[in-house]
Order: structure tokens, then C-alpha cells, then sequence
């Protein structure tokens, strides 16, 4: 016997969804499992993912019964070249490869916890990258808020070839449009919320920029707009969490 397909009712979640959020896999794996008949809800089979779910019903998955799992929150100090991604296409390290080689380090003998990052940072960037079993921790992070909008800044060590001016600088806090031609992307109103010399050198220097939105290569196109290339990206800070000393490639336990 299985449940009919129906959407969840007032109070209730998917089944796959309620899967996931309990940290047993990801959403689309949860949704696979379940189409593939290995979900039962409160003993009785379901082939439908969106087939209703309550957070105190019994889920199993190939008779493993699927408990709620303990949030956990960890930061990590993502190396350059590293994608954020479960998988690369092109055979690229993951920071989920990363993560689960640090936690085994860290924790022998436990099995590493289904986590997601939060947010993302391209291939070349690197720095703190934010990972929890925590969806809505990890949306209240994501999603801008008016009222509140000092905890959704991010903070960037930048490093550019040339020297940007005072002029270039106001122009990134003042905000421009960044035109198609720069990476292909669509043209696009951004701006900083600062933009500071931090360090200077002969042919170089490091800025600190910081955002309180996420725009795909935000830093990058702006720079590069202005005519500067960047040649590190290092993020710093996300809200309260701060990189600190953490060495590239590892991961720290966030307590909350």
C-alpha cells in the first residue's frame, strides 16, 4: 500500500523534504529515494515526495529509521580552487570533499554529517564559507533583512594588479551599472557598501570591500569595469563569523 500524490497539508512538509531537514541526505537525493520505493512513513510505503509529513512521524529509508538529526554549525577556510559544489563535472576538488576529510580528522570514528554550505564562493576566490544541517539558520543567513541588515554584511580581502583611486573607490560605493560585455553576464546595477585601501605595495594592493548583497562576481566585474584585475579574493567575514587564524582547507565548529 502506498499514499496517493498530494501536496502537503497545513502543518506538514514532504516527506522528502522532512528527510532532508532531519540531515539524512540532500533534498533531490531524498526525492530519488523515495520515487524508488525505499521510504516508508509510519510503516506504510510512499512513492510520492511531496506526500505529507509531519516532523514527530516515523520515516525509514531501506528499514534505517531517519532521526532528527542535532544541528550543527561549522565554518571553513575554502582553499583557492576549490568549487562549491557536491560534484564537479571536471573533476575539481568540492568543499564537500573538504569538509568530509576535515570532519574524520576531527571527529574519528563518526560519520560525516550531511551538511550544505551556505551561500557559495566561485573557484578562484577562497576564505570563510559558512556549512550547517540547519535550512532555516542557513535561509535566515541567505535572505536580506530590512531590519536587521548589519548581520548580512561580508567582508573581502581583495588584491588587484595596478591601484584603484579615492575616485574608483567612491564609484563602487556609489554604485554603477556593469555592462554585458564584463564575463558575458547580463548588465547589472551594483555597489559596495565600502570600499577601502587596506594595504598598499609597488605594483599592487589589497582593498577591503564589504557587501550586503550576492550578486554572481559581484567584486570582480566591478573591478574589472573599472579596470583593475583581481588577482586574490579572500572572504573574511559573514555576519558575526569571522575567519580569524583559520588555515586554509579546514574546518572549525561554530557554536551557537
Amino acid at each position: 500500500m502506498h499514499f496517493k500524490s498530494n501536496k502537503p497539508s497545513k502543518g506538514a512538509h514532504g516527506v522528502a523534504r522532512v528527510i532532508s531537514k532531519r540531515g539524512f541526505c540532500s533534498r533531490s537525493k531524498a526525492e530519488a529515494l523515495v520515487r524508488e520505493g525505499c521510504v516508508k512513513l509510519n510503516g506504510r510505503q510512499v512513492l510520492d515526495p511531496d506526500a505529507p509529513a509531519r516532523e514527530q512521524d516515523e520515516i525509514t529509508v531501506n528499514g534505517q529509521k531517519v532521526e532528527a538529526n542535532q544541528k550543527i554549525y561549522f565554518m571553513m577556510n575554502k582553499p583557492r580552487g576549490v568549487v562549491t559544489t557536491a560534484n564537479d563535472e571536471k573533476g575539481r576538488k568540492t568543499v564537500m570533499e573538504v569538509f568530509a576529510e576535515q570532519y574524520i580528522k576531527m571527529y574519528p570514528g563518526k560519520s560525516v554529517p550531511h551538511t550544505s554550505p551556505v551561500g557559495r564562493l566561485d573557484a578562484a576566490s577562497e576564505g570563510l564559507l559558512l556549512f550547517t544541517n540547519d535550512t532555516e539558520w542557513a535561509n535566515s543567513i541567505m535572505e536580506p533583512r530590512q531590519d536587521r541588515p548589519a548581520e548580512h554584511l561580508k567582508v573581502y580581502r581583495v588584491q588587484t594588479s595596478g591601484k584603484p583611486s579615492p575616485d574608483d573607490l567612491r564609484k563602487m560605493e556609489d554604485g554603477f551599472t556593469v555592462p554585458p560585455r564584463v564575463f558575458g553576464e547580463q548588465a547589472e546595477f551594483m555597489h559596495a557598501v565600502s570600499a577601502k585601501m587596506h594595504q598598499e605595495g609597488e605594483k599592487n594592493c589589497w582593498l577591503e570591500i564589504v557587501l550586503d548583497e550576492g550578486k554572481n562576481r559581484q567584486i570582480r566585474r566591478m573591478l574589472a569595469h573599472l579596470g583593475f584585475e583581481v588577482q586574490r579574493l579572500v572572504r573574511i567575514q559573514i555576519d558575526q563569523f569571522i575567519l580569524g587564524d583559520l588555515k586554509p582547507g579546514h574546518i572549525r565548529l561554530i557554536e551557537l
